[in-house]
C-alpha cells in the first residue's frame, strides 16, 4: 500500500464505488470550504458512508474504508453552496481520523486490490459473463417496476476488474451491501458477492412483480 496522506473527507449516508459518477449538493459551511479548498489544489477528496448518525452537523460514526473522489464539474452558486458532479477514482483505507476542524480530514491510503493468482484469474474471466446476464435480467425486471436504466449509452468494460466495479455501482444494492464489495479482498471475492446480491434481487423483484 502507499503511504497515508492527509486527505479531506466527505462522509456520507451513501457508499461511493470507484467508476460510479454522482451529483453532490453541498450546503454545510464546513463543506463548502472543503470543496474551495480542493478546487484550488487536486481536486479530490475521500467518501466514506455514515453507518451512524447523520450528514449534517457531526456526531457521525464513520467506516474505515472508502473511495477517492475526483470533481468532473462543479459550479459554485451566489449563496456559497456548490454543486458537483463527482467521480469515483479509487479505494481508499482510513488510517487515522484527524479533528473536524475545518472539515473532517484523515490520514487515508490507497488500498488497491490483492493480486490474484492465475486460476483465480481465470475464474473471474470465466464468471464474470454471468453476473453481466443477472444484472441485465435485473435491470429488465426492475424496468417494468418504473426503476431508472443504467445511463444512455453504458457499456461494460473489456477489463474484468473495471466490469465488476461498473456493475456493482449499477446494481440496485443498499449502503451495506455496496460497502461490502467495496471492501472484497480482490476482484475475485468481490464478483463472487455480487452474484450472490444480484441472484437475491432477482428473487426479490420478480415477487414484487408477481405481488402487482
Amino acid at each position: 500500500m502507499s503511504e497515508a496522506q492527509i486527505t479531506p473527507m466527505f462522509p456520507l449516508g451513501m457508499v461511493l464505488m470507484p467508476t460510479m459518477v454522482v451529483p453532490i449538493h453541498v450546503f454545510e459551511p464546513r463543506y463548502r470550504r472543503m470543496v474551495g479548498d480542493c478546487m484550488g489544489g487536486r481536486r479530490e477528496f475521500g467518501v466514506v458512508l455514515i453507518e451512524r448518525g447523520r450528514e449534517v452537523g457531526g456526531g457521525d460514526v464513520r467506516t474505515g474504508a472508502g473511495t477517492m473522489a475526483r470533481i468532473i464539474d462543479a459550479q459554485e452558486f451566489p449563496d456559497g453552496r456548490w454543486g458537483l458532479v463527482v467521480g469515483g477514482i479509487r479505494r481508499i483505507q482510513v488510517c487515522r481520523w484527524l479533528d473536524d476542524d475545518p472539515y473532517p480530514r484523515a490520514e487515508a491510503r490507497d488500498w488497491p486490490d490483492g493480486r490474484l493468482q492465475n486460476a483465480q484469474a481465470e475464474k473471474v474471466d470465466a464468471g464474470l459473463a454471468p453476473v453481466v446476464s443477472a444484472w441485465r435480467r435485473v435491470r429488465a425486471l426492475q424496468s417494468e417496476l418504473g426503476a431508472p436504466g443504467p445511463p444512455a449509452g453504458f457499456e461494460v468494460s473489456d477489463d474484468p476488474s473495471t466490469a465488476i466495479w461498473q456493475l456493482a455501482a449499477l446494481s440496485p444494492l443498499g449502503p451495506m451491501d455496496r460497502q461490502q464489495i467495496l471492501t472484497a479482498a480482490d476482484a475475485a471475492q468481490r464478483l463472487e458477492q455480487l452474484a450472490a446480491f444480484l441472484a437475491d434481487a432477482e428473487e426479490l423483484t420478480r415477487a414484487r412483480i408477481q405481488m402487482g
